[in-house]
């Protein structure tokens, strides 16, 4: 239970749900008339995967009709994204969400984003009134679809989720340590839902895992310039990696140049990733220094507190929330309880942790909601270059990079572009001194300070999540020219892959450039491999750990660092990867050396061959033998619409070649263990993947995970699984001449 003796966090118990002005809503006849009258300007092309085109008189019909689309397709997710969102969680999931919701409500205020869709120009108003006419058109036609807290969507609701990344800049404030901070003495409340993350599920044997071993969130980019093309086209990789089923396929079009195809965040009315009859584009997450932290030096006067500024003490705002959570039903029959607690702000942002020494930490990040939802719908009916970059002037893209392509043969690079100006000589990876003026804030860096491309010399463009120093190999950006804060990304496994199947070729095709996507090289191993096969040879013959390795070496040692489903050394190799970063991670912290580079420069033998042991042995125990094709271990499985998959070897699952990020594989398989499983099962990665030509028309071919109908009576609950996993791409019918055949159901909205 929530602690009652809390000095910050005070309990108040309701039995009828009255905080926060939430109210349950049911349509009228004339409010159905008005929707029905929408719904005629409408119409929805389902296409034979499933796949909703959605056509409308103008934009707002458009997203009319796709948002009702959407919810035909997974309500649930949609509802859940804006439980999450809103900070209403703890509403459907009880106490266990109340400091989740506590760190969404401290950023997300409902009064503000109302005030922010009242002053939002008249065409996004529009929008958005459309996204919450289609959301309660659909409740209103399926009566049978009972919402766990959301019954009627207002407008303004749009704005509480309006990026569309998989893991927002809020979600980087510590649950932990806000609790304790906003309720001392307190045991930690465990999270009993991830929705939003890349990470393992809760079941997983990956919950605590050692940060090195944690599956790298984020995505691939790939954009290559016409002259590097056989075609003599620009080309366009898009490859988001996120937890599966995190969004939906779709394409949305209008009377008003409306026409756009890709990758939208359920519940959201852009496409986060894709592309329309001009251009392209791709968001990867960004290592940009776009967060701060600040450490306040506080002052408690009466019953009021005050922060140091320079010379100034300067009081600190104070805000009252509430967070209603459900009782357990056995518990006064279910019923409703709120926690409210009392917040502290400073100029630098809410106070979300506190430092041993005392000081109060405060964190800025961006939080313009009208702005950043403006930039999303904008970009995706940008008909050139400089349309597209001018969305950028809104500086609301805070936690990705950018990958581009369009039919003038432009390739691009944008970096995150929400990038405050500081003084650089402070360190802006940890806390700074509040209570210098200097650390303030000066305006933000203009799109042309960041460190973008556009067509380089190579012809040539990627980012997997790291570094942009070789985004366009030798025409990148040079480190030194920018502050250290623009980015604080590293070059990773995954990173070095890109460039190598980018780099000297000049004749790519959509199939090369979707070979290139899928190609099965492991770079991790590159620098790692040799140590292991250097600590054996230099083994006495007599030593057990020679003797006990000596067929695993043999096999390794003729291993091309080439995944594949029927391939033992992968299964050697990364059951060793994950054994030997465990045992050398201490190590590796305590002298700042990544891991990769700790294993290949300073791991002992004994740590070397121990973990192949131990790697052995587990496979031996899992499955009897330790020479184990890949595919046996490495499995994609949909069997649920469970948000979190309940998991298990004896449901039907296929075999997947690609791994996780974490050992250079481009496609990507962020996959555990699940509840006493020996197989590993994915939840992560290769979500979304689409390769896109762009001459006088679009070509495009593109997978998603499992099948676009989050219904498991659906033929295309899991219609793409067997594609999905062998990287087969199928047609994207992106012009109404290529639907023709492939036209499974025509129909407006609510028929």
């Amino acid at each position: 239970m929530i602690n009652k003796s809390a000095p910050r966090c005070l309990l108040l118990v309701v039995i009828l749900f009255i905080c926060a002005g939430y109210t349950v809503f049911a349509v009228d006849r004339v409010e159905l008339s008005r929707l029905e009258a929408i719904a005629r300007n409408v119409m929805i092309t389902r296409d034979d995967w499933g796949i909703a085109h959605v056509v409308g008189k103008t934009d707002a019909d458009a997203i009319f009709g796709g948002m009702y689309a959407q919810a035909e397709d997974d309500f649930n997710r949609i509802e859940t994204n804006f439980i999450n969102s809103q900070g209403r969680l703890a509403e459907a999931e009880g106490e266990s969400a109340v400091y989740k919701d506590l760190r969404m409500k401290i950023f997300i205020d409902p009064s503000e984003l109302k005030r922010q869709y009242a002053a939002s120009p008249l065409w996004l108003k529009k929008l958005m009134d459309a996204w919450a006419d289609g959301l309660n058109f659909y409740l209103a036609k399926h009566p049978e679809v009972k919402p766990r807290v959301i019954t009627h969507f207002e407008p303004w609701m749009a704005l509480s989720f309006s990026e569309g990344s998989i893991g927002g800049d809020i979600e980087t404030v510590n649950i932990d340590r806000l609790k304790a901070f906003y309720d001392p003495g307190h045991t930690v409340i465990a999270q009993n839902v991830l929705l939003t993350t890349g990470t393992a599920a809760p079941g997983s044997t990956d919950e605590n895992q050692d940060a090195a071993l944690k599956e790298p969130s984020g995505s691939n980019g790939f954009a290559i310039s016409p002259k590097n093309t056989k075609n003599g086209h620009a080309l366009l990789l898009i490859n988001p990696h996120t937890s599966f089923f995190f969004r939906s396929e779709l394409q949305w079009t209008s009377g008003e140049g409306l026409n756009v195809y890709g990758a939208s965040t359920w519940g959201q009315f852009f496409a986060y990733q894709g592309f329309n009859a001009h251009c392209g584009w791709m968001h990867t997450s960004s290592a940009v220094d776009a967060i701060d932290e600040f450490a306040e030096t506080i002052e408690k006067r009466g019953d009021k507190y005050f922060y140091k500024h320079g010379n100034d003490w300067l009081p600190v705002t104070e805000q009252t929330i509430y967070v209603p959570y459900r009782l357990p039903n056995e518990t006064m029959n279910g019923g409703m309880a709120s926690a409210i607690f009392r917040v502290y702000r400073t100029q630098h942002g809410p106070i979300v942790r506190k430092l041993d020494d005392g000081r109060w930490i405060s964190v800025a990040l961006m939080n313009n909601p009208a702005k950043a939802l403006e930039q999303s719908f904008i970009r995706t009916k940008a008909r050139t270059y400089a349309e597209f970059r001018n969305a950028f002037e809104l500086h609301t893209d805070s936690s990705n990079n950018t990958i581009y392509a369009d039919s003038d043969g432009n390739i691009a690079y944008f970096h995150g572009n929400y990038i405050p100006r500081r003084d650089p000589k402070f360190d802006w990876t940890k806390p700074v001194d509040g209570s210098d003026p200097a650390t303030d804030y000066n305006g933000l860096l203009s799109v042309n300070e960041s460190p973008n491309l556009l067509n380089p010399a190579s012809g040539w463009l990627y980012n997997s999540n790291d570094w942009p120093w070789a985004a366009a190999g030798p025409s990148s950006r040079k480190r030194e020219d920018y502050p250290r804060y623009v980015d604080n990304g590293v070059e990773s496994a995954r990173g070095r892959h890109s460039v190598l199947v980018l780099k000297d070729k000049k004749d790519f095709t959509l199939d090369s450039l979707r070979d290139a996507a899928y190609d099965s090289y492991l770079t991790w191993f590159d620098r790692t491999f040799p140590a292991l096969i250097k600590a054996w040879d230099q083994m006495p013959d007599s030593d057990p750990l020679r003797t006990k390795t000596a067929d695993q070496i043999a096999v390794l040692r003729t291993w091309d660092h080439r995944w594949a489903v029927d391939s033992v050394p992968t299964s050697l190799a990364i059951f060793w990867a994950e054994s030997v970063s465990r045992k050398v991670g201490p190590d590796a912290r305590i002298s700042s050396t990544p891991v990769e580079a700790y294993i290949a420069d300073k791991a002992s033998k004994e740590q070397l061959l121990g973990a192949l042991i131990e790697a052995s042995n587990k496979l031996m125990a899992d499955f009897g033998t330790w020479r184990t094709a890949w595919g046996d271990i490495n499995r994609f499985q949909r069997i649920t619409d469970d948000i979190v998959h309940p998991f298990t070897d004896e449901g039907p699952s296929i075999p997947v070649g690609f791994t996780s990020g974490n050992w250079g594989s481009i496609a990507s398989f962020g996959a555990n263990s699940y509840k006493g499983s020996k197989r590993i099962y994915g939840t992560s990665g290769n979500s979304f993947v689409a390769v896109v030509e762009f001459g006088k028309t679009i070509h495009a071919r593109a997978v998603t995970a499992g099948g676009e109908s989050g219904h498991p009576d659906s033929r295309h609950f899991n219609d793409e699984a067997e594609r999905y996993a062998t990287g087969n791409l199928r047609e994207v019918y992106f012009y109404p001449s290529q639907l023709k055949g492939h036209t499974e159901r025509v129909y407006h909205p609510g028929q």
